[in-house]
């Protein structure tokens, strides 16, 4: 190769980063293709065109140099950062999902020995490393959804893969969301002993991969399997109870549900949530992996003199510690989701999701609705207006005395 066409390469390879660096998609995309450029090459810092495109959190692009052949997982940066690094340090958790949906590995760590989540984490992306955290390959569901060996049905039924992976997927866990979700997913709540056995079988397939165990995310498999459980069993507990009465109870699951969720959700009258507190903490202990470090961390801080509560803590476990925390996150009373749109419209002092939470939650609400109300009105109360004699007389007292002086 001639100098005069390294030198050409080299200003092309420039062009690429400029464009990348200002967000110039169609024009990267006519550089890329009229020149046939191979774009798996690095800049003097190490750095890719798609950690370039990573780093400025611009996911069009990314998908474009994806379509071109680029390598998710190569890393030459000389602080170990990868391409994932990258987009979870921009806080496009879109662009992350897009990343480990073309094979990005989540526990490659850069040179202080930080994966992509923790870093996401450490700088207030809480989205990205949640995001990161909960992911999973839908291709992981095959081995459940075929018959293996000498099994004559899978582990759980093709027409429930789409549900059941939207349920292993969500990112908030707070109990009474696991249970709403196992209500509106299609034919889950229908096939709860099955959806349990795939959970507790993925939890225990998760430890035994050796060096590349995922101990999160066998939690979570076991967290979301012992919530299942539950609801099974209170739903076998009310068929037991009630069939000599009711002669069916196919109807009843539901309102199971909302009988469990309506547990959940009691207070006590300090203020403190005693069932699912000590449910949450049975639940912990349950885990079958104690020697693993997340065991080991929820532990001791749920025993710490002043601990926070079980779910805060679960939910730090599985999805990663807030460092910094929004101060104006509107979070729905009922499910813990947040960004919760909606208010009350009496008190306009609690969020909610949409109804169905406000509907789980008013057994609660109701009590405080008209007294929020009263605060809330109060506060609202704009003072009162100036008197305009009184600002009159106080501009004429200040200019006489100007002139005075």
């Amino acid at each position: 190769m001639s100098e005069e066409s390294d030198v050409k390469i080299q200003n092309l390879r420039k062009e690429v980063f400029d464009k990348i660096t200002n967000n110039q998609t169609d024009d990267l995309r006519a550089l890329i293709n009229v020149n046939d450029l191979k774009i798996n090459f690095v800049d003097e810092f190490g750095m890719s065109p798609l950690q370039h495109a990573c780093y400025k959190g611009n996911k069009e692009i990314v998908q474009m140099l994806l379509d071109q052949g680029a390598a998710v997982n190569d890393c030459e940066h000389k602080h170990g950062y990868s391409a994932l690094h990258f987009a979870a340090l921009s806080g496009n958790s879109d662009l992350c999902n897009l990343l480990m949906s073309h094979g990005a590995k989540i526990n490659a760590k850069n040179s202080v020995g930080r994966t992509a989540a923790q870093m996401a984490g450490f700088v207030g992306n809480h989205s990205c490393a949640s995001a990161i955290n909960n992911f999973i390959p839908k291709a992981n569901l095959d081995y459940y959804i075929k018959p293996r060996n000498l099994q004559k049905e899978p582990m759980l039924h093709p027409h429930l893969a789409d549900s059941f992976y939207l349920f292993i997927t969500q990112v908030n866990v707070h109990p009474v969301k696991v249970i709403m979700n196992l209500k509106k997913l299609p034919g889950l709540i229908d096939n709860l002993p099955m959806v349990q056995k795939v959970l507790e079988c993925m939890s225990k397939k998760e430890m035994n991969k050796g060096a590349d165990a995922n101990e999160i995310m066998s939690f979570k498999y076991h967290y979301l399997c012992y919530l299942t459980d539950e609801l099974s069993k209170s739903i076998q507990r009310h068929v037991s109870s009630n069939t000599e009465k009711d002669g069916t109870n196919e109807d009843k699951k539901y309102e199971v549900a909302d009988l469990l969720i309506k547990k959940f959700l009691k207070y006590k009258n300090d203020g403190t949530q005693e069932y699912l507190e000590l449910f949450l903490r049975d639940l912990v202990r349950e885990y079958s992996y104690r020697d693993t470090a997340i065991f080991r961390q929820m532990v001791a801080t749920l025993t710490s003199s002043d601990p926070p509560s079980a779910v805060s803590v679960i939910s730090a476990a599985i999805n990663g510690q807030q460092v910094f925390k929004d101060v104006e996150r509107l979070i729905c009373e009922t499910c813990g989701e947040e960004k919760a749109p909606k208010k009350c419209s009496k008190c306009k002092a609690v969020q909610y999701c949409d109804r169905e939470c406000q509907r789980l939650h008013w057994f609660i609400h109701k009590k405080n609705c008209s007294r929020l109300n009263q605060s809330s009105q109060q506060n609202d109360v704009p003072e009162s207006a100036p008197n305009n004699e009184e600002i009159t007389n106080a501009v004429t007292s200040r200019l006489q005395n100007l002139i005075v002086n």
